[in-house]
């Protein structure tokens, strides 16, 4: 997790598969990173390119960390993933679910 004081973004990658300890583990960082910004200013972006389908006991896990975003208040939230209808779908779902309406889940190579 990155801070880019000069673009105004907050740059995470994420890869793999979610697990419960590594869901809590990015929250506290995540927590501490924004802490110090004004999230209205910024655009929050995601490399989720090597990032797993999302199994079904994550997906409360994953609506946590989507309400967080949005109770931060970024400006934008942009996710980047390889072409996956399926993930697609479920991030755009969980976004939905969440009531994130300022987000935009884009296919990248």
């Amino acid at each position: 997790m990155n801070v880019n004081q000069v673009k105004k973004t907050i740059d995470i990658t994420v890869s793999g598969s979610f697990t419960p300890e590594k869901a809590q583990e990015f929250i506290n960082e995540y927590q501490r990173k924004t802490s110090v910004i004004k999230a209205d200013e910024f655009t929050l972006q995601f490399d989720c390119r090597d990032l797993n389908l999302v199994t079904q006991e994550m997906v409360p896990e994953l609506e946590n960390c989507f309400r967080l975003y949005q109770s931060s208040g970024f400006k934008k939230i942009i996710i980047e993933i390889k072409k996956s209808a399926v993930l697609k779908m479920q991030l755009s779902r969980l976004a939905r679910n969440t009531g994130l309406k300022n987000v935009e889940v884009t296919e990248v190579l």
